[in-house]
Order: C-alpha cells, then structure tokens, then sequence
C-alpha cells in the first residue's frame, strides 16, 4: 500500500507504517526528524498529492492546529486580525480533507473545524493506546474504521498541556504517540 504521511515531520507514522511492510512517506515543508529522510518528501503536501507519479492509497494527514484549536481562541479578542489564518488554515484541512485519495484520515485537537466543516467521526486519547496521559485528538474519516483502542492504561496525566514555555513547545506538543501511530498502521494499512 502506498501511503502519504502529510504534515509529519517526526516520521512517527511513517515509520510504523513502513515496519509493517508499506511504501510510506511523510511529507512536510520542513525537514524530517525521525532519522529517515529517505522516506521524506520535503515540499508543498499539495505537490505530492497531484503528483503524478504517485498514486496513493491511504493519506493520514496532521495539518498545523496553532489557528484551529480551541485553545488558539483567547488570541483572537486580543487581536482579532489573526482570524484571516484561522480561515486560511480551516481551508487547507478542508482541501487535505476533499483530495482524491480514496482513504483519508485527518488528525486534529479539539477545535473548530466541527463548526466549518463537520464534527470528527472519532475522539481519541493517548491513554487508549499505551500512554498514560491525556490529549483528546480528533480523526475524521474517510473510508476508514475508527481505531479500536489497543492497550488502555491508568494513571493518566496532562502532561502536553502542562509542558512549560520553550522555542520548541509546540513541535513537542504536536508529535504524535508511539502507541497511535502504530495502532493506525496495524489498523488501517
């Protein structure tokens, strides 16, 4: 199967694709941290989507939450100019969400892509696949199961929303757990 990772720069998903046997590769305009660029395309995910020379079978996508998320709100009475990337950014999930590509799941936090385009088919947690915290994680789906939880543990904690102020606090926040990604390879590769 031939599946395009878009928006990931940890490879997360990528790889526990590829272990499975998949041609996977993920795709972001930065570059890849997860030690294999050689399973990187390093350009506009809009590039790779048309491309030709790809026919894709699966699309899991992460676009950027900082405008969608409901946590991004308090920053619009502040200064309600940022809502043009608000609408900006709801446009690129909805286009990632309309391409072609017969399977498409769509990753995101809580927020407001609910109001402009439709409520998520799934709300997951971190704690349902082996990580004991929380982070609700909305997928939207197409032509795909939802994920059945794999390994539900206790003790669970907000550590994503509790990490302290960094240059790097929002690329931490946004990688996606071990535990997901392989439960999305063994479930939808």
């Amino acid at each position: 199967m031939k599946v395009l990772i878009a928006c990931e720069e940890s490879q997360a998903v990528c790889i526990a694709f590829r272990e499975r046997g998949h041609e996977a590769y993920s795709c972001d305009l930065q570059e890849c941290s997860g030690g294999h660029p050689e399973w990187h395309i390093q350009e506009d995910i809009f590039k790779a989507i048309g491309d030709v020379d790809w026919e894709w079978d699966l699309m899991i996508a992460f676009p950027p939450c900082p405008y969608l998320c409901v946590s991004a709100n308090k920053h619009y009475k502040i200064n309600p100019s940022r809502y043009r990337l608000r609408l900006g950014a709801a446009e690129f999930f909805i286009e990632l969400a309309l391409s072609y590509i017969k399977k498409i799941a769509i990753e995101n936090p809580i927020g407001v892509m609910s109001g402009f385009y439709r409520k998520p088919d799934q709300i997951i947690q971190p704690w349902m696949f082996g990580h004991p915290e929380t982070k609700a994680t909305c997928l939207w789906l197409k032509n795909l199961p939802k994920l059945v939880p794999t390994d539900i543990v206790d003790g669970r904690e907000g550590r994503i929303w509790k990490m302290p102020p960094s240059e790097d606090r929002s690329k931490l926040r946004s990688k996606t757990y071990t535990g997901i990604a392989k439960a999305m390879a063994a479930q939808w590769g």
